[in-house]
This record gives structure tokens, sequence and C-alpha cells, in this order.
């Protein structure tokens, strides 16, 4: 399977049309390919080698992206329109799709729209050659709802090359073990996805709302392309967190910071500048892909868009402050790397 996808990203490369995915890649297989200069054209498919995300060609990449909110409450911004226009205006190279597991209304009473929501944000990032992760946003153990999930996620497009699992968004404090409970809960999820798709990266969470990385670092997940989320709010979290992100990649994990906000860990309040400098260049010099929570037009400070602001061609006075933060961070690292 890797060495399909090695093929793929190199066609794509040379901007031919595309190739077949091996036999037994999902009963929905079909053709791979991706736009001539996206970041999935010029990377392929992820892996990761001595806890570092690296592609196609083994070199090191560094995704940036936004966060959709719950899917349930935010729906209006799952659409192709909208993966449209962060790719084309805000420069991301990756989309989160936060498929909620979590409250009324969730993918726990309405499997099927919910599945609908993430494949297609799924085939918007494909057609558009972005990497999308795929989040099954849930704070509690919900793990048959979730192999069922992931298992029709990786059936359906275990073969592209553009597709991260994320099995537990952010696993709770209280009464949570790593090795007891959540280690447990990854290895059935693991087994599941890996069912379908053999070489896709699958990052995870860990206890504390996915801070316990340090933790879990002393006693890994066994298999290939597995790495750990480290989720922050900048004005609540500082260097006290950046330490066990530190102890995590001084063990050999890979991270990946797929959720965070420059404001607090409520998800409102003042912006923080200065920490959310601290973070960013921490993640750089460590060259850890980063996410931003989130596109939602939610009447609070870590929403990127005004209330009402519709699905796509948004003008600044679109933008809240974070959004207009967020919008030229990414478009200045899209064009450092030439995108």
């Amino acid at each position: 399977m890797r060495f399909i996808r090695h093929i793929c990203a190199g066609l794509a490369l040379l901007a031919l049309a595309a190739c077949t995915p091996a036999e037994g890649a999902g009963s929905e297989a079909q053709a791979v390919s991706a736009p001539e200069g996206t970041p999935v054209a010029r990377h392929g498919a992820l892996s990761i080698t001595d806890g570092k995300v690296v592609d196609a060609h083994g070199e090191p990449v560094t995704l940036r992206g936004m966060s959709l909110f719950w899917s349930q409450w935010g729906p209006q911004y799952y659409t192709r329109e909208t993966v449209d226009w962060l790719v084309s205006d805000w420069k991301v190279t990756a989309i989160r799709a936060s498929i909620a597991a979590e409250g009324d209304d969730s993918a726990l009473q309405h499997f099927d729209r919910e599945i609908a929501k993430a494949a297609t944000v799924i085939e918007a990032a494909e057609a558009n050659g972005i990497y999308v992760l795929v989040d099954w946003h849930a704070h509690r153990d919900h793990a048959d709802e979730a192999e069922a999930f992931l298992t029709e996620i990786a059936r359906r497009y275990g073969h592209l090359p553009n597709l991260i699992y994320e099995p537990f968004n952010e696993p709770l404090r209280e009464g949570v073990d790593w090795s007891r409970d959540v280690k447990p809960y990854h290895e059935r999820m693991i087994a599941a996805i890996r069912a379908h798709d053999p070489d896709n990266l699958i990052i995870v969470g860990s206890p504390s709302w996915s801070q316990d990385v340090d933790i879990a670092a002393t006693d890994p997940l066994e298999g290939e392309n597995i790495g750990y989320t480290l989720h922050y709010y900048a004005a609540t979290h500082k260097q006290d967190l950046r330490d066990k992100g530190d102890a995590a990649l001084e063990a050999g994990l890979a991270l990946m910071i797929t959720e965070f906000g420059i404001v607090e860990a409520t998800g409102d309040g003042p912006i923080d500048m200065e920490s959310s400098n601290a973070w960013w260049d921490w993640a750089e010099a460590n060259g850890i892909s980063w996410l931003n929570w989130s596109i939602t037009d939610r009447d609070e400070s870590s929403a990127a868009l005004k209330p009402g602001t519709p699905p796509a061609g948004w003008s600044d006075e679109d933008l809240t402050e974070s959004g207009r933060i967020l919008r030229a961070r990414l478009r200045a690292a899209a064009e450092a790397e030439g995108y």
C-alpha cells in the first residue's frame, strides 16, 4: 500500500492523471491523485520516522490549518465551499473535521448524518490536495460507536494518501489513566483502522484533555505511524505544558497540535499574543504541525468568524480578531513554503 501511494505522489508531481490503488484498499477505493502544486502533490503520503512526521520523500513536514467546530453545532461549515475558501484564501495545508461524539444531536444519535459530514470534508480536502484529520470529537469513552465510525471512514477512504485519524479528541482528567483506560481504547481503535488502512497516520489523545503526552511517553503504543496530539490554549497553558511536550519529544514521540487556541481554555476570554507567539515558536522549532480552534461563528473569542458569516467568501469584516490573526499567520507560512 505504501509503495502504491509513493507512485501516486510521484505521478501527481509530474502532473499525470492518477494511478489505481492496490486491490484490498477498500470496496469504495478510487483513483488517487492531487492537483499539481498542492501540499499532497508535493509531499504524498505521510509517515513517522525517528519521532518526526515525514513525507513520501523522507523529508520533515509541518502542516498548518484550521479545525472545524463541533459538527452538530457548526454544520454550515462542513461544506465543499468552506474547504475551498480555506485553501484558496487562508492557504491552509490541513483541515480538521471535528465529528461530534458528545451531547445531544451528535454522532451517537445520528451516525449516518455525521459520517456524511466527514465524507464531505474528506472529499473536499482530496479535491484541493490538502491533508484532512478526521477527529472523533469526544471527551468520554464511546468505544463501540468510535470503532464503528473509524472502521467506516477507513473502509471508504483508507486508500487516500492525505487522511489522518484522531480517534479520541480529549480524554478527561478525573478518574482516567493512560495505561489502564486510554491506551487499551487506542489499541482497539488502531486495530479497527489498520484492518482497512495499514499505514496512514493515527494521532492519539491522552488524559487531561490531551496534555499528558509525557505520561503516554512512558508507556507508548506499539505500531507504525502513530503520533500523539498535544492541545493547548495560550492564555491558560504556558511553559509547564511545553515542558511536558519536550519530555515526550525527548522520549521519541511524534507530536501534532491538532487543537489550540490563542485565548483561554474556555474558548473565550482575551487573546494572549505573548503566549501564542511562544507556542508558535516552539512548534515551528520542533517541526510540529498545528490546527487552530476553530472555524465557527459562535459568539466567543476563539471563533474565527462573526455571527451569521456565510460558508465562504469572507471579507476582513467577517473575521473576528482571532480569525484575522490566524488567516495572516497561515498565509505567511504558505508563502514561505511556496504555496
